[in-house]
């Protein structure tokens, strides 16, 4: 802000930040950086230049490989990161409605930022935004940012040129954060007025035989990622494991608007309850019964069922014996033998 007296300081948790990032989009290190002054006026800087890298960033030369989605097409595709660097970030303006006037806030100027700046290798706006998810969902996983854009935690400034088929060169570019129409365009820059990491658990889902739609959605969140795994760990399933979580386990979190880290059910109880059913224990119809008391209660898969007398009886010697002193002449026995001789066929043939 330009305080008079006031010298600035360098965060020593900014340096780790980028070094972790830079890392984790497969950048080379700068062992040597500097800062520079990059002098612009601006009413959201009232010092009139900003604290900034411009020659030797901390970090430059990576990529990040993204998955798009299935339903975009599917596929790989490898985004070139040109640079990585530490500034302060400046003040934001916020501008009436009638734009007669605008106010300035400067609570956010001096706070460390990092930038990250990509190639000309997004062909489209699904690749764009397929990127910036992948970015937002790295820095969460890394615990460099929450990376929420509605707190200005994660923002985005769009570089858009348009080149026309069969014309090599990129056309003039314009930079801003949402697209409008235009029939020339002019450069300039415009206002908005508004572990391990994810690559590498893709790549461990896929192994494990998931589908790419299982293995995006498990990835997309780290809290949800942890849950998965660490369910795998006490030996269930990863198929079992994921269509638990996608399916009933989901559904629960948002009909209650909880997170998984939210929820009363623990890992190791959801690989007992898989286990349980996978045993025949008890049955699935059961188990998921069990399953939103878990969600909801807590509590053990064992002390339920046993609670409950939700015990699966499948042994054929106490099927036959309950058969034959309690159900042959019952009027349960007679539904039974009427209408399901697949039972009546396994307890005679015990």
């Amino acid at each position: 802000m330009g305080l008079p007296g006031a010298l600035p300081v360098l965060n020593s948790k900014v340096i780790e930040f980028a070094v972790k990032l830079g890392l984790a989009i497969n950048c080379n290190l700068a062992f040597n950086s500097k800062f520079d002054r990059k002098q612009y006026f601006y009413p959201d800087l009232p010092k009139g230049y900003q604290i900034s890298q411009f020659d030797v960033p901390i970090a430059t030369g990576g990529f990040l490989d993204v998955d798009i989605p299935v339903e975009f097409g599917g596929g790989h595709k490898r985004f070139g990161i040109t640079r990585v660097h530490m500034e302060e970030d400046a003040g934001k303006l916020l501008h009436t409605e009638t734009g007669n006037y605008s106010q300035v806030d400067l609570n956010r100027a001096g706070v460390p930022l990092l930038e990250i700046v990509s190639e000309p290798d997004m062909r489209n706006g699904i690749e764009a935004a397929e990127y910036a998810a992948e970015l937002q969902r790295l820095v969460r996983y890394l615990g460099v940012s929450n990376g929420n854009m509605q707190e200005g935690s994660l923002r985005c400034d769009v570089n858009v040129s348009i080149r026309p088929i069969g014309q090599s060169k990129f056309g003039t570019k314009v930079q801003l954060h949402s697209q409008g129409q235009e029939d020339q365009i002019v450069q300039e820059t415009r206002l908005w007025d508004e572990g391990k990491l994810p690559e590498e658990k893709r790549r461990r889902y896929e192994k494990m035989g998931l589908s790419m739609q299982d293995v995006l959605f498990l990835a997309n969140d780290k809290n949800i990622a942890e849950f998965f795994d660490a369910t795998l760990a006490k030996g269930a399933d990863a198929k079992l494991v994921a269509n638990w979580i996608m399916s009933d386990i989901v559904a629960f979190m948002k009909n209650e608007k909880l997170t998984i880290n939210e929820i009363k059910l623990t890992p190791e109880e959801l690989s007992e309850l898989i286990a349980s059913i996978k045993g025949g224990i008890i049955s699935g119809k059961i188990g998921k019964e069990i399953l939103f008391d878990l969600l909801a209660q807590g509590g053990s898969v064992k002390e339920l069922i046993e609670k409950k007398d939700l015990v699966q009886i499948a042994d054929p010697v106490r099927l036959k014996k309950w058969w034959t002193s309690d159900c042959r002449e019952s009027k349960t026995g007679n539904e039974v033998s009427k209408g399901k001789a697949i039972l009546v066929s396994l307890t005679r043939s015990s």
